[in-house]
């Protein structure tokens, strides 16, 4: 069994959603966080989940949770000034009642095309490898440059991945990697770019390209494209029974 820690500190800048983060914009009348939630609510692997969410819309999420009939969330917390400081606020809360051989799945609040199967998976390798971050192949060529004007490096799409969550760390991993980044003033909302920064090594596996992350409103156009927008109305039927 694992847990699950969703961390919608941020107020999505990036979005242009005004006074909404982008974790709680609705599409279809669901707010994207309950999309993302319900995907672990479901999974007969995860066991409790604990979020980490903006301070003054934790009422608002209380009411969405209940309106959906979600019954794994555990609490919800106020999140840190930075994506860092969330994450570490429920992995603190999570290590009084997690065992350190124990799996923790870390996911933002903005993934409503996960899948059971990337779910399940992830739990898998974490348990096997100590970490488990899916990823996907580089589709685009890519470039490299340090003032984004000149460049005359290119770089191998074949050693490019795309880094995606949930990630899964034994919680033994994932804590002594926060408590050494505090000790060296480091921080990284990408738990894989921290352990990757103090020299650990991460263990890969394929991740699904359905499995967005909605940050911007570009992100919002492609979640209404067919190939992302079907998978998330099947499982809005399935899963919450939303018609």
């Amino acid at each position: 069994m694992a847990k699950a820690l969703i961390f919608a500190g941020g107020v999505g800048t990036r979005m242009h959603s005004k006074d909404v983060p982008k974790q709680f914009l609705k599409v279809d009348g669901v707010p994207i966080i309950i999309r993302t939630i319900a995907h672990f609510e479901k999974h007969e692997r995860i066991e409790g989940i604990v979020v980490v969410c903006v301070e003054s819309w934790i009422g608002e999420l209380r009411y969405e949770l209940e309106a959906y009939g979600m019954k794994k969330v555990m609490e919800i917390l106020p999140g840190g000034q930075t994506g860092f400081q969330s994450i570490h606020i429920g992995l603190e809360y999570l290590a009084g009642m997690m065992s350190e051989e124990e799996v923790v799945l870390i996911c933002d609040g903005v993934r409503p095309c996960l899948s059971p199967e990337l779910i399940t998976e992830c739990i898998a390798n974490a348990e096997a490898h100590g970490s488990a971050v899916p990823v996907t192949p580089s589709i685009d060529s890519v470039l490299y440059s340090t003032d984004g004007r000149s460049c005359g490096k290119n770089i191998s799409r074949k050693k490019i991945f795309i880094t995606q969550a949930p990630q899964g760390y034994l919680m033994k991993e994932i804590m002594s990697a926060h408590g050494e980044a505090i000790e060296k003033g480091m921080e990284s909302v990408s738990s894989a770019d921290l352990m990757i920064e103090l020299g650990r090594e991460i263990h890969l596996f394929p991740g699904i390209r359905e499995n967005i992350k909605v940050t911007t409103a570009e992100d919002l156009n492609a979640l209404r494209a067919t190939q992302y927008y079907e998978h998330f109305k099947d499982f809005a039927r399935e899963e919450l029974n939303i018609k």
